[in-house]
Parts: structure tokens; C-alpha cells; sequence
């Protein structure tokens, strides 16, 4: 007997299997009928099959599978899959808006208030006041400005921390754009980075040499390079918190210098922090002596608001010279001067509100309670590095929120580990705001402005590894965790 398809769950029952193979060849094809071909068995729709059954009268079904198999085979479309699309914008497209959106949110603020300053005081069209602008601009990135008392080469640091953060934003931006948003790919956000510094370059070296001469003379290649420098570093933060690089590269690096990395860089901002809470605290003294020094100038509402501006401007360079004053080397305003907290030597200053915080002397016995305030920021920072250990980076200043049972302490070995490594990162830190923070303006007395890079950086590396160990120690010993889970009867 020629061999039968499988039946349906095992019936030895013929009239079953016919069914089955009936709703098999339905399902599949219309059966056709040639001339020539026998016809496949199949029942009657009328019968009664349970009648049958129960007579015990049962038909023999042959299955001739030979008939089966010549029967045409219906082959059923494909699905149209939908078309391929792109996952992002080209990455020259979104270099060039996100470049450009970044300049022109950073130009304009700048080009706003010296336009406002020229056009009430009567100085000027708006090419004036936009060329104007545009070397304040350059400034803020710290391209030298030739003038006819010399070269301007103090940036203002609050506008650069503007230029940084604008310039963040468009990396992440064009790392979502062209589709490499959390990949963890190290080598998309350098590419991304690059190219963002390259647009950026080529836009500070047309805005050089559109403001070259009429009384200012502006480097191409320095005004090229700072901006490259800037570019990069600004769009290579944002490239790799968008594609989730950072992770990428703190697996791969020892814990104890990947900890050593992070507390450095939080002790180095909080004794920046430190330095801009006491030199704030010292305008706010002198405030009535800033008022007689805005007053002093006649020149109406606008001239005294834009003298106001340029002082915010460069509030952040006083906090870093605040910080160098605190940590001890101290700054210099101008050549031959020295201000610091055992020694005040300085000559004619120019009026400004920003300069009425200044020491009037060495302060003295309040001196080293000034001292104080960095190795504070430091323990801080070491505190929140055991904290850290213990309950994680997300719970770290709020452990009650922590789930779970047991919290294990760090062990002494890291914790000292990482004490020892956050200092050279600290002053490293330090002696880069240091230099970007000092400066000259014009070539006489007052070309030489800000702290010294190097006492500043070995002073503070030697002050964070003790106060962050003091930190990290006094959190290990007298904060015990919080233990959870146990029962309080045991």
C-alpha cells in the first residue's frame, strides 16, 4: 500500500486522515482537473459521517501521494519590505549647521551689548559695532587682539565657558544626528569631535581676517588653532556623553585610577568654587567703594552698564585668581606686583567695580583661617569618594534612597590609592585655569595678570592628596553604613 502523510494526532481512522489531506490540498489550490489524470478520492460533503460510523460501513480512501505531488504548486508573494532608510543625516551637513547654530548663539550676545554700549554713546553704525563684536568674540577664545596700546590677551572666561558649552551642545547634536547616539563607540565621537573643531577653525580664521586691520590686527593661524583647540574639546565632551563613549572607556581603565580621575576633578572645581564664594564675598564688602568707581565714569547709563558687563565677564577669572590667592602663590596685577595673603604689592590699578574686593594688606591671623577653606573643598571631596564606594555614584549624597541589603566598605589600599592619584589631577586642573585665567592688557604695566601656573599646581596637588585622604578617612570611620535586611533582634 503506498505510504500515507502523517495522520492527525496519531488516528489510525482513514476517514480522518482524508480530511485532513482534503483541507490540506483546499488550503493550498482549487484542485484542476487534466484530462488524463484520475481524480483524487474524496468524500461526500452530504454523507454522514457519524451514521457510517455507527453502521460500520466504512469506505476504503486510497492516498495516492504520485497524484498529490503533480498537483501545481501555488507559490505565495513575498512581503514588500518598506525601503531602506537612512539612520542619520551626513555628517558634513550636520557639522556645518551645528557649527554655525554654535558661533552665531555665542557672537551674538557679544555683538548685542557692544552694539547697545556704541549706538547710545553715539560711536558708531552697526558694521562698527558688529566688527567690534567680532574681537570681542575672538577674545573670549583667547585669540590675542593687536590695539594701539598693545596686544588685549586677557580672555574673558565666562564667555569661553559659554563658547564650551555651546560647542557641547553641537557635538551631541551631531552625534544624534548621523545615528550614533549610545553605540559606545570611542572612535564616532573623535570623528565627530574633529570634525566639528575643523568647521569651527575655519570660522574663527574668516571671522581674523574679516576684523584684520582698521586699527586691530588679528594672527589667522592663532585664531585657526584656538579655535581648533576649543572646537575639539568642546564637541569631543558632548560626542562622548552622546554616544555613551565615557562608559566605554571607565571599563576599560583601573578602578582605583578611574576614582583618583573623578575626585581630582571635583576637588580641583570645588576649590575653584571655594575661591569664587570668598572673592564674591569681598565685592559684596567693597560694594559701596565699586559704586563710587561706576559713578567716577561719566559716561551715562549705557557706558556704566557696559563697564558693569565687562566685569561679569570676567568673573570667572577672578574666581580663579581667588583660588590662587587662598591656596597661597597668589596672582599679579600688573608687572613686579603680588597679591597674596602674607604679601599685598601693587601699583596703580585701573578703576574697574572688579578690582574693589582687593586686599587692603595681608590679612594675618585670618589668613590661615582662609587657608582652611581648600583643604575643606578637598575633604569634601574625599567624603563623597568613600560615599561613592559605598552607596554607588547615583546615591552617593543620598544613601537612604539606596536599595538592597548590606553596603560594603571600600577598603583602606583604594581608598589611599585614589587620595595619592587625585592630587596631580587636581593641580594639573589647576594649573590649566590658572593659565587659560591670566592674561595681559596692552605692553605696559599691566602685561603681566594672573596667578602662576606652576606654584599653583604643585601647591594644590600637595593640598588635595592630604585633605582628600582626611576626607576619605573620617567618612570610612565615623559614617558607617546603614546596614539593611537584618533583623534588629538578632
Amino acid at each position: 500500500m503506498p505510504s500515507t502523510t502523517d495522520r492527525p494526532d496519531g488516528s489510525e481512522d482513514p476517514f480522518a486522515v482524508a480530511e485532513a489531506v482534503q483541507s490540506v490540498v483546499r488550503d493550498t489550490a482549487p484542485p484542476e482537473i487534466r484530462p488524463g489524470v484520475p481524480e483524487a478520492p474524496r468524500l461526500d460533503e452530504t454523507q454522514d459521517v457519524n451514521e457510517r460510523r455507527e453502521t460500520g460501513h466504512r469506505d476504503t480512501v486510497v492516498i495516492d501521494d504520485e497524484v498529490l505531488g503533480r498537483r501545481e504548486t501555488v507559490r505565495v508573494p513575498a512581503q514588500r519590505r518598506p525601503p531602506a532608510t537612512r539612520s542619520g543625516a551626513p555628517l558634513p551637513v550636520a557639522v556645518v549647521f551645528a557649527t554655525l547654530w554654535a558661533a552665531l548663539l555665542t557672537y551674538l550676545p557679544v555683538a548685542a551689548v557692544i552694539g547697545l554700549a556704541r549706538t547710545l554713546e553715539g560711536a558708531g553704525g552697526l558694521s562698527g559695532a558688529a566688527r567690534a563684536g567680532a574681537a570681542g568674540w575672538l577674545l573670549g577664545h583667547g585669540v590675542p587682539i593687536g590695539t594701539s596700546i598693545g596686544p588685549l590677551a586677557l580672555a574673558p572666561l565666562l564667555l569661553s565657558v559659554l563658547v564650551i558649552w555651546r560647542l557641547n551642545r553641537a557635538g551631541l547634536h551631531v552625534t544624534r544626528a548621523i545615528g550614533a547616539r549610545r553605540t559606545g563607540s570611542v572612535g564616532a565621537a573623535l570623528v565627530v569631535a574633529i570634525a566639528v573643531g575643523t568647521a569651527y577653525a575655519i570660522v574663527g580664521a574668516l571671522t581674523a581676517r574679516l576684523i584684520d586691520g582698521r586699527g586691530t590686527e588679528v594672527s589667522l593661524t592663532q585664531a585657526a588653532w584656538h579655535f581648533l583647540a576649543l572646537g575639539v574639546a568642546g564637541a569631543l565632551l558632548g560626542s562622548l556623553r552622546g554616544t555613551d563613549a565615557v562608559s566605554t572607556l571607565a571599563r576599560k581603565v583601573p578602578e582605583p585610577l578611574r576614582h583618583g580621575v573623578r575626585t581630582g576633578l571635583v576637588a580641583a572645581f570645588l576649590i575653584l568654587g571655594a575661591g569664587a564664594a570668598a572673592g564674591g564675598l569681598s565685592v559684596a564688602l567693597g560694594g559701596g567703594q565699586a559704586a563710587d568707581i561706576i559713578s567716577a565714569y561719566h559716561t551715562g547709563v549705557a557706558g556704566q552698564a557696559g563697564l558693569t558687563l565687562v566685569s561679569i565677564a570676567y568673573a570667572v577669572n577672578a574666581a580663579v585668581w581667588a583660588a590662587a590667592y587662598l591656596l597661597g602663590p597668589g596672582f599679579a596685577l600688573g608687572v613686579g606686583s603680588t597679591i597674596r595673603l602674607t604679601e599685598v604689592n601693587v601699583g596703580n590699578l585701573p578703576t574697574l567695580p572688579l578690582l574693589a574686593g582687593l586686599p587692603a594688606g595681608p590679612m594675618g591671623a585670618a589668613g590661615t583661617l582662609l587657608l582652611m577653606l581648600p583643604v575643606i573643598a578637598g575633604a569634601v571631596a574625599g567624603w563623597g569618594l568613600t560615599q561613592r564606594l559605598r552607596y554607588g555614584r547615583a546615591h552617593a549624597w543620598r544613601p537612604g534612597s539606596r536599595p538592597g541589603a548590606d553596603v560594603p566598605e571600600p577598603g583602606w589600599p583604594l581608598l589611599l590609592g585614589t587620595s595619592v592619584l587625585a592630587g596631580p589631577v587636581a593641580g594639573a586642573a589647576l594649573a590649566l585655569f590658572s593659565w587659560i585665567a591670566g592674561g595681559g592688557v596692552g605692553s605696559g604695566r599691566l602685561s603681566e595678570i594672573g596667578p602662576d601656573p606652576l606654584p599653583v599646581g604643585l601647591i594644590g596637588a600637595l593640598v588635595t592628596v592630604i585633605a582628600v585622604l582626611i576626607g576619605a578617612a573620617t567618612a570610612r570611620i565615623f559614617a558607617a553604613p546603614r546596614r539593611r535586611g537584618k533583623n534588629p533582634g538578632r
